[in-house]
Formats: C-alpha cells, sequence, structure tokens
C-alpha cells in the first residue's frame, strides 16, 4: 500500500478499499505536505483552478427546538445568540447583492428550526425568485423540507437545498437527541429526488473519531450529494461544547484532503471555523488541501475573514473564483 496508489485510484474516480483509507489516515504529519499535494492535483484534474465563492445570510434566528450540541441558536441551550422572525425578502436580496459584488455566485439563505410553516414558505419562495432575478443560485438552509415544499421553492427559482448530517450515523445520538438522524438522511434523499443541488456535510471537532468521519463521506458519496461543506468546530459559550478544544491546523488539513480522495468529484466547500482554527493569517492554507469552494463573509452566529483578503489570497494561490456553480 502507498499514497501513489491511493492517489492513482482517486485521480481515476475509484473507490478507495479499506487499506487504502487506513494509510492515508494513519500517515505520519512529516508527510503532510505530500499528501496536501496530492489532494490538491485530484481537486485540479476536475475542477481546474476554479473555486466556488458562496456566502449566507441568518435570515431567521434562534429558539429552535433542536439540542444539537455545537449550535448557538438551540433553544435547550443558554449562549447569547441574537433571536428574530424571518428578515424580509427585500432585506435577503440585499444581502444576496453585497455578496455578488464580491464575486458570490451560491448565496445561502439559512433559517433555524427543524420544520417550516406556510408563513415562512411564502417568505422564503419571495426572496428565492428576488435572489433568482439577479443571477445568483439560491439555496436554503431551513430544516426538513417535504417534496411539495421543495416543488415551490424551485418554481420560484430555488437552486440548491442545504442540509448538513453534520456526522455519522453512530455519533450523532451523541450530538443531537431531538430528532434522529434518518430524518436528516431523508431530508437529504429528498432534495436529491426534487432535483436540487443538494450541499450536505458535517462539522468537525465535537468528538467524532476518524472513522465517524469517513462514514459520514461513504454516506454522502452513495445518497449523491454533489456539495459537501466543511465546518471546523467554534466553541461556543452556552453550549454543551464550550470547553472543547478545537481541532489542530494539521489535523483540519489531513481531514479535507482525506475527503477529496473519498469524493474526488464532489465540490468540497470550507465554511464554519476556518479562521477558529488556522487563525486570520493561516486561514487560507486550506486553499491547498484539496477544497474546491469557500464560503466568505459572515458566519451565522459568529464572524469570518474579510472578504477582500480571501479575494486576495485565492488569486495568490493561483486560483479564480467560478463565473457560475
Amino acid at each position: 500500500m502507498s499514497l501513489k496508489a491511493a492517489y492513482s485510484k482517486a485521480l481515476e474516480g475509484k473507490s478507495l478499499a479499506e487499506k487504502d483509507i487506513r494509510y492515508i489516515i494513519d500517515l505520519s504529519l512529516d508527510r503532510l505536505g505530500e499528501l496536501l499535494g496530492c489532494a490538491h492535483d485530484i481537486r485540479t484534474a476536475r475542477f481546474g483552478n476554479d473555486l466556488g465563492l458562496c456566502a449566507i445570510i441568518n435570515a431567521k434566528s434562534g429558539t429552535c427546538s433542536e439540542n444539537c450540541s455545537f449550535c448557538a441558536q438551540s433553544g435547550h441551550h443558554k449562549a447569547d445568540s441574537p433571536e428574530y422572525p424571518l428578515l424580509s425578502a427585500d432585506e435577503i436580496v440585499a444581502a444576496g447583492a453585497t455578496a455578488q459584488g464580491h464575486g458570490v455566485t451560491r448565496f445561502g439563505v439559512v433559517a433555524s428550526g427543524k420544520l417550516v410553516g406556510d408563513s415562512d414558505l411564502r417568505g422564503f419562495a419571495e426572496a428565492v425568485k428576488g435572489l433568482a432575478s439577479r443571477g445568483l443560485a439560491p439555496d436554503l438552509s431551513a430544516g426538513i423540507l417535504d417534496h411539495s415544499q421543495l416543488k415551490v421553492l424551485k418554481q420560484a427559482g430555488l437552486r440548491g437545498y442545504h442540509h448538513n448530517l453534520e456526522t455519522s450515523a453512530s455519533f450523532f445520538p451523541q450530538m443531537c437527541t431531538t430528532h434522529t438522524y434518518e430524518e436528516d438522511v431523508n431530508a437529504v434523499r429528498t432534495g436529491v429526488e426534487a432535483g436540487l443541488y443538494v450541499c450536505s456535510g458535517g462539522i468537525f471537532g465535537i468528538g467524532e473519531t476518524w472513522d465517524d468521519r469517513v462514514d459520514l463521506a461513504l454516506l454522502l458519496r452513495d445518497l449523491g450529494v454533489q456539495s459537501v461543506p466543511i465546518n471546523f468546530l467554534h466553541p461556543i459559550p452556552g453550549t454543551p461544547l464550550e470547553g472543547r478544544e478545537v481541532l489542530a491546523p494539521e489535523e483540519a488539513l489531513k481531514l479535507v484532503a482525506l475527503y477529496r480522495f473519498l469524493l474526488p468529484d464532489r465540490a468540497l466547500r470550507i465554511c464554519g471555523g476556518r479562521v477558529t482554527v488556522f487563525g486570520e493569517e493561516r486561514k487560507n492554507e486550506l486553499l491547498g488541501s484539496g477544497a474546491s469552494g469557500l464560503m466568505v463573509g459572515d458566519y451565522l452566529t459568529t464572524s469570518g475573514g474579510a472578504v477582500d483578503t480571501d479575494l486576495a489570497e485565492i488569486k495568490a494561490a493561483g486560483l479564480m473564483p467560478e463565473m457560475g456553480s
């Protein structure tokens, strides 16, 4: 077994055997640069020098019914998180226009909560229509949507449905107990069946093992998910994970590289926690780890890096924002 053999399989789009996966996980850190180089070559073979840029707006915040251990918006925790109902379509479209001015092509409307009522559904549809009219690809992350709701939103111009699985099936009960893992998996399946661009990934550094990380990647592959957001835990006071140590940068880089080997043809988007793990000075090291997309601007309840700095560093890395995604 060798890194070269695993690299050749991934480059050809073949699935890695268990021994290949274990080899990468066990690879010593003094070979991290070699691993990252291989991962970057795999992404370049699929995506060229294009880097997909996306941004989000926290369109409805707080008092979520679910108790996900990492989330500041859960009504079960005591985090100091903003609480407000769904923003107007005009406010959402204005935020999308600002993001578009920075080269963003996909704009995500994110709302707290598990289910969507009729009033919010109408609000989402109006916002999606406005974003689509500007030439943006509107995405929605609003909990578990059914076929009929997705049909309404798709007719309004929705391009993508975002619903993270967060972690593996075996670790999920340690992270959330207010709904089942299968509910989340079914939500992803519904999005795929609706013909939407489905974005589903996870959050890392919450106590999961490397096996949990692999299980999640392989499930996302088998579900037909097209885009996989990678988030790193940003411990927030008032949540159950407030005292957890953040991932070491080297582990985060290795994780992204492993996901590129496991998902050679899928978009890997680096999202929350980038600055938390790497700091402002090192945050774009991930651009050479196999990632093909980047979330810019602020996240849900935490701040991101400066967009102009990100754009400059993307150019310095020899990459360019893709014109559509």
